[in-house]
């Protein structure tokens, strides 16, 4: 076989496209020639940080991924986790950070239809959406605009293509202005019996593109856009075209169409067609099952027929799969296909040996080893420098005390914690998100985590958080990403359900800093330490580098998934109060002074600073089985963790719309400390029976303190507060009005 031409002048077209001369002399050394065009175009994408983790590898491999529960760990296009009764759940997080702040609705929509297609591709019906969003200074018009784009995005992608979007976060900082973080969490449930796996079985199956014709739009989206940072400029309008374009009417056939193959088991295998294209699910498939392919790029249905062969190969135009089929089931598949009205076309086959050749036009235009594009990447042992927040040492602690000492005006102060917009209820945002299509949704929008049903016929089901907070760990690394796992795990426990295993989507900045490095080394220790002591192996996830516009990064901020599996959602514990004159109790630790990167910092003197207690991870765990037994067995009625805003936010959230609350608190804390305070592992219930409560967390070894009792009145009453509660809604309701617009 003729190898394919050398592309014009290689080494400066490599260096274009963002690989350095290092790995293009590793491309040389790999091929034993100069390489063409077409396959610069593949090395290029499959070698950027996006698709080869060739800076973030080393670590990840050190967490924990095996568990009792776990059927499908990191490798595939997403987890898989056994809940019982004959059924799986699998369930994923991605990020669209730099395509949603190029292009907030498409590049948002598109993250949506991504992580949907990484969960349809493992045989499962999707079934929820979360979307845990981080946004610059609201007060900037161009803040205002990315928000307004993602929303609508999300919303517009979601409730079109008929998957709820149960719950997520809103957050605020600065450090988001010019890198916004778009995450988009997803699970699907499908038999136990019959996962999909992305890899080529057989030599001989045929390799069939199943869904949208391929277009100019998305070349290079993900894989590129996410492998580089801003300039100081901003965003450069002729990164447009890299933003994918996304229909969801079209992804609903897909859906459809594929859950009737899967069913009919007519594939011996299928991938996702996301970052890179058809270079990724072809080599990957390929590389999977040590085997070859043979692809002929001009039947592959174009939007464009002008397009070279490297453009087809890294488009990431959406909606679209790649199947291996055998040659007896072939006609099955295509006229499944037809009856759903979407396109299927037999593109190329399985070969032996390692090749993976592309012709275009009758010519040789890619012939490389299938797996040094999806497995024998550089790898990157980045220099590292120790993280130190400049402002670390800082005593927030006994600043916040002689402040107070000299006067302070709490009222005023929960009120602005209350009244933040990271804390104010986000209904401006959520309101236009369809929450229940599908009839699986039993706590959505509002609830410490989502509680998912199912099937109509079992009871059994799932509760589902996402938790973040890059303040934590700006401040400490790896004791906030304890912070951050313990916090999601401690959402789903609140349901009464066992948290059982967990996804990451890990946002940094620029991994050529050793600064940058440090952080992501740390957090990945703090994360590892988190869930081996509260078993959430991880699953899968994404790693999210250069997030960052000049010198100014993001916070480092990983966002945890963690799923829990509920014996019977019908007595799920909600998060808010269900009665007055129940006992409402702090449950898990005390309360210690804990206003390092609180909330009521940063809206009152606008710094993140201080140093962070470590969390006890054991005691943590302890609390989760707890929870789980008080809930199940009915011992409280409710149960809200306390952690952004302090215990102020928690209890005016339990309250909600129809309760208040009286408390007599005997502390030895500070008024402030006592309010303000985010110490982590502590969770406010609610109980018709205190006596029982103080029992059970006694048997677990929980610290135990009664703050008081729920009424009817709508004032929370304790210390020098007395709020009247229909004000502070009416407050918090006008927040995102009045920063977004009406």
């Amino acid at each position: 076989m003729t190898a394919p031409a050398p592309a014009p002048d290689p080494r400066t077209l490599a260096r274009e496209l963002g690989m350095t001369d290092d790995e293009y002399e590793k491309v040389v050394l790999t091929l034993g020639r100069e390489p063409s065009t077409a396959e610069l175009g593949t090395y290029s994408v499959m070698w950027s940080e996006h698709c080869s983790y060739k800076s973030s590898k080393i670590y990840l491999k050190t967490l924990p991924t095996e568990g009792p529960n776990i059927l499908v760990g990191p490798g595939e296009n997403a987890g898989v986790v056994d809940v019982g009764d004959g059924l799986a759940v699998t369930f994923k997080i991605e990020s669209h950070n730099h395509p949603s702040y190029v292009e907030p609705f498409q590049g948002a929509a598109t993250g949506v239809g991504g992580i949907i297609r990484d969960i349809l591709t493992m045989g499962a019906r999707p079934i929820a959406l979360m979307d845990p969003l981080r946004f610059g200074d609201p007060a900037l018009a161009k803040t205002r605009q990315v928000v307004d784009g993602v929303v609508r995005g999300i919303s517009h992608y979601g409730n079109s293509i008929g998957v709820p979007t149960v719950g997520g976060e809103v957050a605020f900082d600065p450090c988001y202005n010019g890198n916004p973080l778009v995450n988009v969490f997803c699970v699907g449930v499908l038999p136990s019996d019959n996962i999909q796996l992305a890899k080529a079985e057989s030599v001989g199956d045929i390799a069939v593109l199943i869904g949208q014709r391929t277009g100019r739009d998305g070349i290079g989206g993900a894989s590129i856009l996410a492998s580089e940072e801003f300039d100081e400029d901003g965003i450069d309008d002729a990164k447009r075209p890299n933003v994918q374009v996304g229909d969801p009417f079209a992804g609903k056939q897909l859906i459809e169409s594929c859950l009737e193959l899967y069913a009919a088991d007519l594939l011996s295998g299928i991938q996702d067609m996301g970052a890179a294209g058809i270079a990724c699910s072809t080599s990957e498939m390929a590389s999977a099952a040590g085997l070859g392919m043979s692809v002929d790029l001009d039947k592959v249905e174009l939007r464009e027929a002008s397009m070279e062969a490297w453009e087809i190969l890294c488009s990431e135009s959406q909606e679209r799969m790649l199947a291996m089929v055998s040659p007896d089931k072939l006609d099955e598949v295509l006229a499944i296909c037809e009856r759903w009205q979407i396109d299927a076309s037999p593109i190329g086959e399985v070969t032996g040996g390692d090749r993976l050749v592309f012709h275009r036009h009758g010519e040789l235009v890619h012939d490389a080893p299938a797996g040094s594009l999806a497995h024998d990447g550089p790898t990157y042992e980045r220099p590292v420098a120790e993280w130190v927040h400049p402002l670390r040492d800082v005593d927030v602690d006994g600043d916040a005390a002689a402040q107070f000492a000299d006067g302070r005006d709490l009222i005023a102060d929960v009120m602005a914690v209350l009244t933040s917009p990271n804390i104010a209820p986000p209904a401006w945002v959520t309101q236009q998100y369809d929450s229940i299509v599908g009839h699986g949704t039993v706590q959505g929008i509002g609830a410490d985590a989502a509680v998912i049903r199912l099937d109509p016929g079992v009871t059994r089901g799932i509760a589902i958080a996402t938790d973040g907070n890059g303040r934590w760990c700006a401040l400490d690394p790896t004791e906030g990403a304890r912070r951050v796992v313990a916090e999601s795990a401690r959402n789903v426990a609140c349901t009464g359900a066992r948290p059982v295993a967990a996804t990451n989507c890990l946002n940094f900045g620029s991994p050529e800093s050793p600064a940058i490095m440090g952080q992501f080394r740390d957090t990945i220790t703090g994360m590892g330490e988190a869930c081996l002591a509260l078993g959430t192996p991880i699953t899968g996830g994404n790693v999210s580098f250069y997030n960052q516009t000049g010198e100014v990064a993001v916070h480092p901020t990983p966002v945890m998934g963690v799923l829990g599996v509920h014996p019977n959602v019908a007595i799920a514990t909600p998060s808010g109060f269900t009665s007055a004159r129940h006992a409402v109790l702090l449950i898990g630790a005390k309360t210690a002074p804990g206003l390092s990167g609180s909330e009521w910092d940063w809206v009152t003197g606008e710094r993140i600073a201080g140093s962070l207690d470590p969390i006890d991870l054991e005691r943590e765990a302890r609390l989760h089985t707890f929870l789980a037994i008080a809930g199940t067995d009915g011992v409280i009625a409710s149960a809200h963790d306390v952690s952004t805003g302090g215990l102020a936010t928690s209890l005016v959230e339990a309250c909600g719309t129809d309760f208040g609350v009286t408390l007599d608190l005997r502390t030895p804390l500070p008024e402030h400390q006592m309010w303000f305070s985010e110490s982590p592992g502590r969770v406010v219930v609610s109980a018709a029976d205190p006596r029982a409560v103080d029992a059970l967390a006694r048997e677990h070894d929980l610290d135990v303190e009664v703050l008081g009792l729920t009424t009817n009145a709508r004032r929370l009453v304790g210390g020098s507060l007395d709020l009247d509660l229909d004000a502070v809604a009416t407050a918090q309701a006008r927040v995102f009005p009045d920063l977004l617009g009406p």
